[in-house]
């Protein structure tokens, strides 16, 4: 298909679903921002007090027990977590959408995957907390903590895949895999000693929020409801009597 033939897609079925959909998805975005916000004041106010009982010693704990062979394992999930992961799996899932006119999942996959990212950028900005420093990291990292931009991409990712392939045979591995990719790349970074366990949870929970939200809004339900299915249509206003 021709550069011209997708931006022409994109805005016969893309453009339309979201202008359709854009009151809902703002409530949606901010549904999830103000929870996380309030959650991240509290943590903010509770950490000044030493009250989080669990954040600093579970770091401790990982770090007391690390080895060489625990650094290149944690390094590597690190790495596949990240940015240099992510972005070629969400390109390459974005490719194969465009290339069988799955514009529905297309839309889905791009709300939920590209949602979580500018929902993290926005909540880093509002909390400012910055990063565990009770060792110094082998893997260190200079931006904000709260909340994980690692836990909140692979929470995505897997999610995402979840929700489509929930109405295949493809159900059960997708949910299995996505179990322990998205805590081995999260626990890799409480490990690295780059993130409170805090930062993870709240990240895992607003974009599962988010991605099952976003689900709800164009499929009806929590999870794709047929290999086929397409976002609904909105619902006609009543004509006055």
């Amino acid at each position: 298909m021709s550069s011209s033939g997708i931006l022409a897609s994109v805005r016969t079925h893309i453009l339309p679903w979201l202008w359709a959909r854009q009151r809902p998805l703002l409530i949606l975005f901010v549904g999830v921002l103000i929870p996380l916000w309030v959650f991240g004041a509290l943590a903010e106010d509770v950490l000044e007090h030493e009250a989080i009982g669990f954040d600093r010693p579970v770091l401790l704990f990982f770090h007391h027990h690390a080895t060489p062979l625990l650094d290149r394992f944690n390094l590597f999930w690190s790495l596949v977590g990240g940015g240099e992961g992510l972005i070629p799996i969400n390109a390459v899932v974005l490719s194969v959408l465009l290339w069988r006119r799955r514009w529905g999942d297309f839309l889905f996959w791009s709300l939920a995957n590209g949602g979580s990212f500018l929902l993290n950028r926005a909540a880093k900005q509002l909390f400012g907390r910055v990063r565990p420093e009770l060792w110094a990291s082998i893997a260190p990292e200079g931006s904000l903590s709260f909340p994980s931009g690692h836990a909140m991409g692979t929470m995505a990712l897997a999610a995402s895949i979840v929700v489509l392939a929930w109405p295949t045979r493809w159900r059960w591995p997708a949910f299995v895999s996505g179990s322990l990719f998205v805590p081995f790349v999260g626990l890799s970074r409480v490990y690295l000693g780059v993130h409170y366990p805090s930062d993870i949870l709240a990240g895992w929970a607003a974009t599962f929020l988010w991605v099952t939200g976003v689900s709800v809004v164009l499929y009806g339900r929590g999870t794709k409801p047929t290999p086929q299915a397409e976002p609904s249509e909105p619902a006609e206003p009543a004509e006055p009597a």
